[in-house]
């Protein structure tokens, strides 16, 4: 990211407006930088070091955004739709325009999503190669046995063919409706509903509970969500060495 920007990206990087909206209330007097009122939008600042204060807010520059949210039910995972709310709607102080959800969740489905703007981190956890564990617990419509264990961790045929890579399957509660905790390392289309479809049953509740080294925030109820924490970002990204603690 460069460090010298004009003043006016700088304001609608972190969502304070349009461009042209911008403009208008800096020439009207809403801008200081440095304690000195400025009126050009094309005015260049270091985003490290300027101080700037738009319309009585002190806007500090972010770079990278990252967010945890508890997913609720009924919310799709995108960036903006035109008739549905999406996730990212959800996140209310945002300061980039450019948030996306990390994979994705089914509308019904509930639990853990990774919001951010940092796409070399949404690679590294979405691709098949890095083997990313994604943990998710779910109620099942009939009786988990422990040949579905071995069909799971041996890998289900789908519909359509496609044999999945092997799941590790735990049964909490075996009955009619039974509870299960299941870690797939990939992410095809509606994958754990089809896996249990493959084996006669159907999930009725699923709610994801960690991806990779990301568990869920158990104090976050169903639409809340939080920052990441420096320790939990490093983990995530795999460095070494880290002294915070959670």
């Amino acid at each position: 990211m460069k460090e010298i920007l004009r003043v006016d990206k700088f304001l609608a990087d972190m969502g304070k407006g349009t461009r042209s909206e911008i403009k208008k209330e800096i020439k009207s007097g809403m801008l200081n930088i440095n304690g000195v009122k400025i009126n050009k939008p094309e005015t260049k600042v270091n985003i490290n070091i300027d101080v700037i204060v738009f319309k009585g807010e002190k806007i500090k520059y972010a770079t990278y955004e990252y967010y945890m949210i508890n997913k609720p039910a009924g919310v799709i995972s995108a960036s903006r739709d035109l008739k549905q709310k999406t996730i990212i709607d959800l996140i209310a102080d945002k300061k980039r325009k450019d948030l996306f959800p990390v994979g994705r969740l089914d509308k019904d489905t509930e639990g853990l999503l990774l919001i951010t703007n940092d796409g070399e981190l949404s690679h590294n956890l979405l691709s098949p190669k890095k083997h990313v564990d994604k943990k998710y617990y779910a109620r099942i419509e009939g009786i988990v046995t422990k040949e579905d264990i071995d069909e799971f961790a041996k890998g289900v045929i789908l519909e359509d063919g496609y044999v999945t890579k092997p799941a590790e399957l735990k049964i909490i509660k075996s009955d009619q409706v039974s509870q299960i905790e299941i870690t797939i390392r990939e992410g095809k289309f509606h994958q754990i509903k089809r896996m249990f479809k493959s084996v006669g049953k159907e999930v009725i509740y699923l709610k994801r509970l960690s991806m990779g080294t990301l568990e869920l925030d158990e104090n976050l109820q169903l639409g809340e969500y939080r920052q990441l924490k420096e320790i939990e970002l490093a983990e995530l990204k795999g460095l070494k060495d880290i002294k915070n603690q959670k």
